[in-house]
């Protein structure tokens, strides 16, 4: 099992709009062997609530332009952590302390990075 196109495609969108609000340590990775209801996570850190915020606003925004389904969402966008489940695609946008100490990085770290630049989708 591989991650889909469009789970690809949603990531990408998720990744430049955190970008764009200057999130920190983008991770995409691919749990669609390890994990049966997602193919990718993306994972982002923000500096302050506010920052989380914002990246969560961008992203939702960003997607909704892009003609994807809104997301169900997980915590309020001041919160230390926020999840947007675009069902094969989630995307975690976290406090840097939260990430931390929740440590998705080294849970999923046996999972395959993903670079959106340069690999081709699907």
């Amino acid at each position: 099992m591989t991650f889909s196109d469009e789970a690809a495609a949603i990531a990408r969108v998720a990744v430049e709009a955190a970008e764009d609000k200057l999130g920190k340590d983008i991770l995409v990775l691919d749990v669609s062997e390890k994990l049966g209801i997602a193919d990718v996570f993306v994972v982002v850190s923000g500096t302050n609530e506010r920052q989380v915020g914002a990246i969560v606003d961008e992203v939702e925004r960003r997607t909704a332009l892009a003609g994807y389904a809104a997301p169900h969402r997980e915590g309020a966008r001041e919160d230390s952590w926020v999840l947007l489940d675009f069902f094969d695609t989630v995307v975690h946008i976290q406090h840097v302390e939260a990430r931390a100490l929740y440590a998705l990085d080294r849970l999923w770290g046996d999972c395959p990075a993903i670079d959106l630049v340069a690999e081709p989708v699907g």
